[in-house]
């Protein structure tokens, strides 16, 4: 089962490393990531397996939340395939 996280906020130092640290927290593997920053926003969309997570979806979008919450940022997760029926064309 995969999922897609989206970041958004003012860029700063670590933000990938502190998403990256919860998701390795929950057992959550990092397919792909891709990431930019437009003047000081910085935006990321990762794909993540979360077949493996030791923990149910609903306790790591709380965990990703709070975690951004204390960055400033947003940090949102949605199943796969919730994610595309809702970015179709």
């Amino acid at each position: 089962m995969r999922a897609v996280i989206t970041v958004i906020g003012n860029d700063r130092v670590g933000i990938i490393a502190a998403v990256s640290i919860v998701l390795a927290e929950f057992n959550v593997n990092i397919l792909d990531i891709t990431q930019t920053t437009m003047q000081e926003l910085f935006t990321m969309i990762m794909m993540v397996d979360i077949s493996k997570a030791n923990t149910n979806f609903e306790k790591l979008a709380e965990v990703l939340d709070v975690k951004g919450n204390e960055m400033g940022l947003k940090i949102r997760i949605q199943h796969e395939d919730i994610f595309k029926s809702m970015h179709r064309i």
